[in-house]
């Protein structure tokens, strides 16, 4: 409805009649906003991300069942540490805190500068190093899966930290989400890094399915992913299914791998021959990785 007919009824005194019109344009107005939530709840639709939310970084291997760096202590489990420009986030903890901590100083982490812990999933050897953390940096703020116990939940609290239950797709820093877990007899969450030239994705253990996880972190942000590292579970599976899995990361465009911990070595050497120069061979301290305004992510080396 113009201008002109809203006047041509005001005048004549027609004031339920221009209620009424007014009131469909104010609905009809809300569709396509109702019409993108829904999509956005699904997954479709979603919009991408502006260059100012793309995140700059760097990450490092703190705990993992492989080790190049003779100073540091390895053992079953999983932890990275990523350094953005004003926050610092853990992914995982590891299965002993005690070694944690010990590779923090080794590397010179300071535990009191991480701000945000990511708790992948229930597993001891991903969360048994957060009660030592905690001691260490009572007030951190960890975000666990919504599946968690609420005893689990109850004894972070008991530090002193926030807990943040994930339900649904979250965004925790500038360009870092986290998808709400998938499950597939064991509940996983995992954490996407927004960059340049599309998703990382960091895995923990990779429970649900680890092309199923790139399908759904695909269609949830609507980008592609550019680079998978982490866990990929696949340490029992056999020559066969390993190839399948191959060329479902080349047909959903993955560019670069960084598997580690769970994923065994044969999968590694088949993931290292189909992607040559574009695999990297990442585990504690080495190499870091970094991304920003430079792509693809640079292998800094370890520290000394």
């Amino acid at each position: 409805m113009n201008q002109r007919m809203a006047k041509f009824y005001y005048e004549r005194g027609s004031f339920k009649v221009v209620k009424m019109l007014l009131l469909s344009m104010i609905e009809l107005s809300l569709v396509p906003v109702l019409l993108g939530l829904v999509l956005y709840d699904q997954g479709l639709g979603n919009p991408v991300y502006p260059k100012s939310e793309q995140s700059q970084g760097r990450l490092i291997i703190l705990y993992d069942n492989n080790s190049n760096d003779y100073r540091l202590k390895s053992s079953w489990g999983f932890s990275c540490l990523i350094k953005l420009e004003e926050k610092t986030i853990l992914f995982d903890t590891g299965g002993d805190g005690g070694i944690l901590l010990y590779n923090m100083r080794v590397l010179n982490k300071d535990p009191k500068t991480i701000d945000r812990v990511v708790l992948s999933h229930i597993h001891g050897d991903h969360t048994g190093g957060l009660w030592s953390l905690l001691e260490e940096k009572p007030n951190l703020k960890v975000y666990i899966p919504g599946s968690f116990p609420q005893e689990f939940e109850q004894r972070v609290k008991k530090y002193g930290a926030e807990v943040v239950r994930v339900n649904t797709s979250l965004e925790i820093d500038r360009g870092i989400y986290l998808t709400e877990e998938m499950e597939n007899g064991i509940k996983e969450q995992f954490l996407l890094i927004h960059t340049s030239k599309g998703m990382i994705l960091v895995t923990g253990c990779a429970h649900p399915g680890i092309v199923e996880i790139i399908e759904k972190a695909k269609t949830t942000t609507g980008q592609d992913v550019h680079m998978v590292l982490g866990g990929f579970h696949l340490f029992s599976r056999g020559k066969k299914e390993i190839q399948e899995i191959i060329h479902s990361f080349l047909d959903m465009k993955v560019q670069m791998v960084a598997p580690c911990h769970c994923t065994g070595d044969l999968a590694m050497a088949m993931f290292k021959d189909a992607y040559g120069k574009n695999f990297i061979k990442i585990c504690q301290n080495t190499p870091q990785l970094c991304w920003g305004d430079e792509w693809p992510p640079s292998p800094l080396g370890g520290e000394g």
